[in-house]
């Protein structure tokens, strides 16, 4: 049994109404939290709705409508829950107390919304909504947390299939691990195959659902290796059962169940969150995540002087640099890459220890000058890590892009067919050798790039790798050897084929992540898009050809640190805006990404970071966003024709707003600057005028979420959800093909259902 995806809270809702789900509950999949989200975000304006002490016959209408839209829509959700009960007995209980529970709770609330009688003088004692304001905050707690359990219930459900599914598989591999007939070997791998596909088809729903982006790397590794075992499996059994006496196919097939059974743990590990025999899971540290903990830490002390020891920071330092080692002692390292990463170690001890002795100066007396002093020795720290950062990263990637080229010809794989046909077991011997040292060098290649990938996700594509390539060098050989021994044999040159193609597969997907780590590096993706708007060379606007481009020097960084840090906690805001709109494609939620991107360029700039190098790059980079901003004014402009009257003035005031300071930017970047302090001025006043941008922004979606949301409920989102019987018996002539079994398994079905408890908004 799946031990359940729920160890704590992680619902949020609104402190000022007092909601909240169950404690014990925490949503791991999107699916869930993507129904519940709006739930409470709903249930919420309901409760906080202003009571006015005159109420218009609208309000008093529109207030019923909910109630009974709730009470409708609770109804439907309820009757699929009760119909997964049903299919499901080991969880009907749990899933049948949290089914009345909600009933109860969209009864209580229709009651309490019953205010159609409430003027006439015969009807005081009614209580109401506006009479028992804790009765329906009691009642729309007691729906959140019981909707909550229904889907987390379906949710185990879904766990408990993906097990089954995998259970199966493994019935099956144990049966034709034990075949000793071709026929018999024939129709059981059918078998196997349609196992196969439904449990490639769960996991591959399950992945794209999950939040966690590391268990989404591991699920997306895991089920490589068992799509590309697969077809080893196919070949190397069928060369086993071919030459039964043979040792080397017996190894070859054996190493193929062995992994197989090791990806099919791993994903079930992945689903039920749990590790084998209770361990927690210790992911190496990488250089790259050492670094950014360490410059955290040090640009921390600009809040804080004593929120950690010396000793702290040191052994942070010492960690990083003992993992420096696996470049320095790398045969594969170039002397002068090996000098450079020496060199900067010794430099990052030597800043540390400066800013230590101002840090413990600055704790027993904070003078304005020893403040500064510590802004300079924490940039200058911060800017030593940047640029050991950078060194191992080029050691890694110009080591990865020299191997990557060198085998691209594949000479050693070719050899092997070729010496493996012709029965020279002696030149099959010399090219396994050669291929053993192509294997370390492309193991140890894997090791220095996970230092260096940037994120969590990349450094674990970079460990499958690793684990790809050690394990499938070995297979070939024996491959290779099964062959040699009998050169006559079509299955076992077949089966050869098979595993050269594999790793020929993994050197090309080398290729792809090595562009990605040097994206994330670049700024270009990974933990945040970064705006790609920089001028090509000779294609700036005319009046900025003659401007030579200028480089912050390191005072010039601690002045505007601050700005720069202000503009990065906006950019996370307005990330975190649009990311709650449904519609990704809308017009406003693009300009806003856009803009958020940009902006965090230009904030890495202040920290002498990313694409943008110079004085030059900001000012253009300014003059884009400052357009970015106008154009996204014009669609409020559009988007104003769709709101409702009373709300069309304020988002037109707004978007004059924004143009009106798009506008400044715009002729602050434009203004030529001559000098070294004229352009430092013109520097800040782009970030200043950025900063006020993007506060605007954050004030703007909100605004337009809202009004969208009101939009919508005013045109009638309540529509009526068809019954769940119906929806099966429309999805059920395509139920038996992996595509339609999901629909039809809790989650999906539910969250129709539930997308229908759309509360009206009112005023």
């Amino acid at each position: 049994m799946a031990t359940s995806p729920c160890s704590s809270s992680g619902v949020s809702s609104s402190s000022s109404s007092g909601l909240g789900a169950d404690a014990g509950l925490e949503i791991r999949t999107r699916s869930v939290e993507q129904t519940l989200v709006p739930l409470v975000s709903q249930i919420t304006t309901l409760i906080n709705h202003k009571d006015k002490p005159k109420r218009s016959d609208k309000t008093l209408q529109a207030i019923q409508r909910v109630g009974q839209a709730v009470n409708l829509a609770v109804g439907r959700f309820v009757t699929v829950g009760e119909a997964i009960a049903n299919e499901n007995h080991e969880l009907k209980e749990e899933m049948s107390v949290a089914c009345i529970e909600a009933r109860r709770a969209g009864e209580t609330i229709a009651q309490l919304t019953d205010v159609a009688s409430l003027d006439h003088p015969e009807s005081d004692s009614h209580i109401t909504i506006f009479t028992d304001k804790t009765g329906v905050v009691k009642a729309a707690r007691l729906l959140l947390s019981s909707v909550t359990k229904v889907l987390v219930l379906a949710d185990r459900i879904v766990i408990k299939q993906i097990i089954t599914s995998r259970n199966k598989v493994l019935a099956t591999m144990e049966q034709l691990e034990k075949v000793s007939s071709f026929q018999e070997f024939v129709q059981i791998f059918s078998q196997f195959g349609n196992e196969m596909v439904e449990f490639a088809h769960l996991t591959g729903d399950r992945q794209n659902d999950l939040k966690d982006e590391k268990k989404k790397a591991r699920m997306a590794a895991s089920r490589a290796v068992l799509e590309k075992c697969t077809m080893m499996l196919l070949t190397a059994s069928k060369t086993c059962l071919r030459h039964p006496d043979c040792e080397s196919a017996r190894v070859n097939k054996d190493g193929v169940f062995h992994r197989m059974r090791l990806a099919l743990e791993q994903v079930i590990e992945i689903v039920t969150d749990s590790q084998p025999n209770g361990e927690n899971e210790m992911a190496p540290i990488s250089i790259y995540s050492g670094i950014k903990e360490f410059k955290n830490k040090v640009e921390g002390l600009r809040e804080n002087l004593y929120f950690l020891s010396k000793e702290n920071l040191s052994t942070m330092l010492e960690v990083i640099l003992e993992h420096t080692e696996d470049f320095t002692d790398s045969a594969y390292t170039s002397h002068e890459h090996r000098e450079h990463i020496l060199e900067l170690s010794k430099q990052a001890k030597m800043e540390l220890e400066q800013l230590v002795s101002v840090w413990m100066q600055a704790q027993n007396q904070k003078t304005k000058d020893l403040m500064e002093d510590l802004e300079v020795a924490i940039l200058k720290t911060c800017q030593c890590m940047n640029e050991l950062k950078r060194e191992v990263h080029s050691a890694a990637t110009s080591l990865a892009a020299d191997l990557l080229k060198y085998h691209t010809d594949h000479m050693v794989l070719k050899a092997l067919k070729i010496t493996g046909v012709e029965g020279n077991l002696e030149a099959v011997a010399e090219y396994t050798c050669k291929l053993s040292e192509q294997k370390e060098q492309l193991v140890e290649m894997c090791r220095l790039l996970r230092h260096v990938s940037g994120t969590e996700p990349l450094e674990i594509t970079c460990i499958h790798a690793e684990d790809t390539f050690q394990v499938t060098g070995p297979q070939i050989i024996s491959a290779a050897e099964t062959l040699a021994l009998h050169p006559s044999s079509k299955i076992a040159k077949e089966n050869l084929e098979v595993f050269c193609e594999a790793w020929e597969s993994q050197l090309s997907d080398m290729s792809l992540l090595l562009r990605e780590i040097n994206d994330v590096f670049e700024g270009r993706r990974g933990e945040k898009r970064v705006y790609l708007s920089l001028p090509r060379p000779g294609k700036h606007n005319a009046n900025l050809k003659a401007l030579k481009p200028v480089k912050l020097d390191t005072e010039e960084q601690a002045k505007i640190a601050k700005l720069g840090l202000e503009l990065h906690l906006l950019t996370s805001d307005v990330d975190s805006e649009t990311e709650k709109w449904e519609d990704q494609e809308n017009e406003i939620v693009q300009h806003g990404q856009g803009m958020s991107s940009m902006a965090y360029s230009m904030y890495l700039f202040t920290r002498g970071e990313g694409l943008l190098k110079t004085t030059q790059d900001l000012f253009h980079q300014a003059e884009i966003f400052a357009t970015e901003g106008t154009k996204l004014a014009s669609a409020l402009h559009a988007f104003s024709d769709q709101v409702h009257e009373d709300d069309k003035p304020l988002l037109l005031l707004e978007a004059e707003k924004l143009i009106s300071v798009c506008r400044q930017l715009q002729i602050t970047a434009k203004a030529s600057a001559q000098g070294k302090s004229a352009t430092f001025t013109k520097v800040d006043a782009c970030i200043l005028k950025t900063r006020n941008v993007m506060t605007l922004l954050c004030q703007l979606l909100p605004l337009c979420f809202k009004l969208l949301r009101k939009n919508k409920a005013g045109n009638g989102c309540l529509k009526p959800a068809p019954p769940w019987k119906e929806d099966r018996i429309r999805t059920g002539t395509n139920a038996h093909t992996p595509e339609r079994r999901a629909e039809t398994f809790g989650i999906k079905s539910l969250e129709n259902h539930v997308t229908n408890m759309t509360f009206l908004e009112s005023k």
